[in-house]
């Protein structure tokens, strides 16, 4: 049995985003005279695309004043907010054990391009993934999925892993396997609701992908 290619989401399964998140959001509501939004309320918010979170946040279908409000907030993310990320614990020895291993692994996140990979870098984790792919405004996960498809960048066996439904959803429309994580922003039921291939509770159960061979 060949070892599947591991495509992983950044925000809520390798790394913590919130402070920064919550803070870079904020950052812009102020901008635009908006009332703060606590980090509790944020919390659903990690996962979806941005453009997206803020249309629920804002109440507005606006696409011009969205616009506006992922600059500004972009604005503090690529100055500081990238830096606010935290790596769950455990998640650096379990990339350690699968390269070691010689699983091939890469990054699909909704998060634009080059601010996942000013996130690897700062962590060290860059040279772990063979690909970085990002989103931005109107660019799905199923999408995203579908281009690393086409392109050849993923070929053979791959399963998406992810702490929310947005992930299991989108591995299923692109006809992978997946695996929920747990030590993300998505609750058990979320993602059991989208019957995922797996369910794992903490990073060290990554090694199932190639200890079940």
């Amino acid at each position: 049995m060949t070892t599947p290619i591991l495509i992983f989401d950044l925000d809520g399964t390798l790394s913590d985003p919130l402070k920064g998140f919550a803070l870079s959001i904020n950052y812009a509501f102020d901008y635009f005279g908006l009332d703060p939004v606590s980090e509790d309320d944020l919390r659903p918010h990690i996962g979806p695309p941005l453009d997206e979170s803020i249309a629920i946040l804002t109440e507005t279908e606006d696409p011009d004043f969205i616009g506006e409000l992922i600059e500004k907030y972009r604005e503090r993310y690529i100055e500081v907010g990238f830096a606010e990320n935290i790596l769950y614990d455990g998640i650096v020895s379990a990339l350690s054990e699968l390269l070691d291993e010689g699983v091939t692994m890469g990054v699909c996140s909704t998060k634009r391009v080059d601010l996942v990979e000013r996130v690897l870098m700062q962590h060290d984790l860059i040279e772990c993934f063979d690909f970085v792919s990002g989103g931005d405004i109107g660019l799905t996960k199923d999408m995203q999925l579908g281009r690393l498809l086409d392109a050849g960048t993923v070929s053979g066996p791959a399963i998406m892993i992810g702490d929310r439904r947005f992930d299991l959803v989108a591995a299923a429309l692109n006809g992978l396997p997946s695996a929920g994580v747990l030590w993300g922003y998505g609750a058990k039921e979320e993602l059991l609701l989208e019957s995922p291939t797996f369910l794992l509770s903490s990073p060290d159960e990554l090694s199932t992908f190639y200890l079940s061979e």
